[in-house]
């Protein structure tokens, strides 16, 4: 069975965590950051205005409460 992915593929994983060196891990950046900007933020828009129940499990994921968010972390 094939693995599906979210946000980051399973190489962008081992670039993100430095295992192929610094200049693939700042394409993968650039890559993730452009997903998150474009296509993230209109992914978001949609659930919010016609799935609000998918949109809030998606705010429980991103956002928990106990410190581990999608802000923590960032460069």
């Amino acid at each position: 069975m094939a693995k599906t992915r979210a946000l980051l593929t399973e190489t962008e994983r081992e670039q993100i965590a430095g295992e192929h060196g610094d200049d693939r891990r700042y394409q993968a950046v650039s890559r993730i950051r452009g997903r998150i900007n474009d296509e993230l933020t209109s992914d978001v828009a949609i659930l919010q205005e016609h799935h609000p129940d998918l949109y809030d499990e998606l705010r429980e994921v991103v956002c928990k409460p106990d410190g581990n968010t999608a802000s923590s972390g960032r460069e």
